[in-house]
């Protein structure tokens, strides 16, 4: 894990307050809690490409993303990829491994350059222990993470091919609050395809495909959804059959 790049004792301890009254998990707690929290999180920076936590690995952190994208994923013997999800700024990561004590799940890798904050298992068991709104955030956070999860199941059995991307890409359009052709998706159809189990060359024949009707447009590195209708039409009618 990279060096805390802090700085000044002082400018830190305000900043770390600033960030984390604006992140969506602690931004409720009380001004003391907050206080505290604070003096547990922990700043880091992570070049992109790097590894921040392996599967396996023994879940003493939480993490925290305050800029930049963390990829979750898990590999075959035989180096298929699977991407299980895109960790951005507000929202956290490793709670599943922190709240059990089993080892980590999946690995985490910045798929960007990332500033995070990282909290120990060992001040953040007995601080939400003691903040049963915080504990309420964390009930809800993992309530959200198996819907997401059932809803992925749901589309690999029974939606075809065009169907789950369709649902892969409004699922990141709404994940990053997207209105139509307002933004762009900062993923590359290689993550595309790890994504939905789909071949590369799939995915960009099917993307080609509806850049001519004007459902998307291809950019370097990026994809932007212009006509969400169209899709979330395909994304419903793709369930359970061709």
């Amino acid at each position: 894990m990279p060096q805390d790049k802090t700085g000044d004792p002082r400018q830190s301890a305000g900043n770390k307050l600033s960030v984390l009254r604006k992140h969506p998990i602690f931004a409720d707690l009380e001004p003391e809690a907050l206080d505290q929290l604070c003096r547990y999180a922990k700043h880091t920076t992570v070049k992109r490409g790097a590894t921040i936590a392996a599967k396996g690995d023994p879940g003493n952190n939480l993490f925290a993303v305050i800029a930049g994208t963390v990829k979750i994923s898990s590999s075959s013997p035989d180096g298929r990829n699977a991407i299980l999800n895109l960790i951005g700024p507000g929202e956290i990561f490793g709670e599943i491994a922190v709240l059990d004590g089993a080892p980590r799940s999946a690995d985490a890798t910045a798929n960007t350059n990332c500033e995070l904050y990282i909290i120990d298992r060992r001040d953040f068991l007995p601080f939400v222990k003691s903040q049963p709104a915080l504990a309420m955030k964390f009930i809800e956070l993992l309530c959200a993470r198996l819907r997401w999860t059932s809803q992925q199941v749901e589309q690999v059995i029974l939606q075809n091919l065009p169907g789950r991307l369709a649902s892969a890409l409004l699922g990141l359009t709404e994940e990053r609050k997207l209105d139509s052709g307002s933004g762009t998706l900062a993923i590359t159809q290689q993550e595309i395809s790890e994504m939905v189990g789909m071949t590369r060359e799939s995915i960009n024949k099917q993307l080609r495909a509806w850049a001519g009707r004007n459902w998307v447009r291809l950019e370097h590195g990026a994809i932007v959804v212009l006509d969400t209708d169209a899709l979330r039409e395909l994304a419903e009618s793709g369930l359970d059959g061709e």
